[in-house]
């Protein structure tokens, strides 16, 4: 079975979702951001794994379901720290950011039977979920990050190293309202989209 990793930042105004400041308050862009990585976190608690791992950047909080292995992030950039993650890890694994609150259970029970590696592009040009059979970290380190090309050169990247890539379903990160409002849409019954709803009657939006 996989194992099942989140790279996380610990929801605090001021460090996490600063994208959606304005409209939103630092306190509520940190109460929208704990409500991503909680939905996040029940779907990967949901999905068959026999290994669950959250490498997170400060500390974990009541949001974080038991079940869960903690690793804290290293220093670096994203591609270091991605790398990083991928270096606790062995057997088939697959890693997700926070970003994602619509993700299933279902989404995550990927097969890597027939392939090396599994891509999850985003709407924005960059990935919400990376797979590998064989984890190495070396595959990650370099990569440019935030960018609209990250997608591409990730997936280039893989292709490169001569792996067999299966590419799963696209999704939209929450960065700024609008992919707030969008991605709530899709997961309507969620703890995101209630604290959106939450946040957006608050603020008379």
């Amino acid at each position: 079975m996989t194992t099942l990793v989140v790279i996380a930042k610990e929801p605090r105004p001021g460090r996490v979702k600063t994208r959606l400041t304005p409209p939103f308050t630092p306190e509520e862009a940190a109460e929208l951001a704990e409500a991503c990585l909680a939905d996040t976190l029940r779907a990967v608690a949901a999905a068959p794994a026999a290994r669950r791992l959250l490498v997170v950047d400060g500390t974990p909080g009541p949001w974080l379901p038991p079940g869960f292995e903690v690793v804290p992030q290293c220093a670096g950039g994203l591609d270091a720290r991605l790398a990083d993650a991928f270096a606790h890890c062995w057997g088939p694994t697959l890693l997700i950011g926070m970003d994602t609150p619509q993700v299933t259970p279902d989404l995550l029970s990927v097969a890597f039977e027939g392939v090396d590696a599994c891509f999850g592009p985003a709407e924005d040009g960059g990935f919400w979920a990376l797979g590998l059979a064989e984890p190495d970290p070396a595959l990650l380190r370099g990569v440019p990050m935030s960018s609209p090309r990250t997608g591409a050169v990730q997936r280039e990247r893989l292709v490169a190293a001569g792996l067999r890539v299966r590419d799963l379903p696209r999704l939209r990160d929450v960065d700024t309202a609008d992919d707030a409002r969008a991605v709530a849409a899709l997961a309507p019954h969620g703890r995101f989209a209630a604290r959106l709803a939450r946040c957006g009657t608050a603020a008379g939006r």
